[in-house]
């Protein structure tokens, strides 16, 4: 049985949820959201909570039950607070610009990088830290990995991008092996 998935989710103040056969759709000050419900599945709405309730107990719904409560805590979080994830920059000339919805990344290669918001992203760049803000807890993330990927931190100076408090083991280099 799921832990995760026999919590209830309580719904806040400003929000409001819409449930059809096959889709929950959630609407907050920030935003909108829709997620297609996993067949075997029934989404519950009682007393300002939402309970996900399994049809048929097989172990691919039991498997999937915690997944589903996350998926709807997470837009109602989303459509309320939002998410965020910051990235830093490390290394000589690396920077990085926002012009319109548009990041602008000058990583040492010979052109700059250009990434497009997709809708509901939102860039913002202080001083070697991209922030990558919306109301989509996956969206945000995908966005975050995909910048990082660009280039992603070097085991020997720390070059790169790496996610704000990521700690990057270092290797000693030629110099110090054969010192020693």
């Amino acid at each position: 049985m799921s832990r995760i998935g026999k919590q209830l989710i309580k719904i806040p103040e400003g929000v409001e949820v819409k449930i059809n056969d096959s889709v929950i759709t959630i609407k907050g000050p920030k935003g909108e959201l829709n997620q297609k419900i996993i067949p075997g599945f029934k989404i519950e709405l009682k007393d300002g909570k939402i309970s996900v309730v399994p049809i048929k107990k097989s172990k691919n719904t039991r498997s999937l039950w915690g997944l589903m409560r996350s998926l709807i805590s997470n837009m109602t979080k989303g459509t309320v607070d939002g998410f965020e994830k910051k990235l830093e920059i490390e290394g000589v000339g690396y920077r990085a610009s926002v012009s319109g919805d548009k990041l602008i990344l000058n990583l040492g290669f010979s052109h700059p990088i250009e990434i497009e918001a997709p809708k509901g992203i939102e860039f913002r760049v202080d001083k070697n830290i991209i922030t990558v803000s919306g109301i989509d807890k996956q969206l945000v993330g995908q966005i975050a990995a995909d910048i990082r990927a660009k280039r992603k931190p070097e085991p020997y100076k720390g070059k790169g991008i790496r996610y704000f408090g990521e700690v990057i083991k270092r290797k000693a280099g030629k110099k110090a092996v054969a010192a020693g």
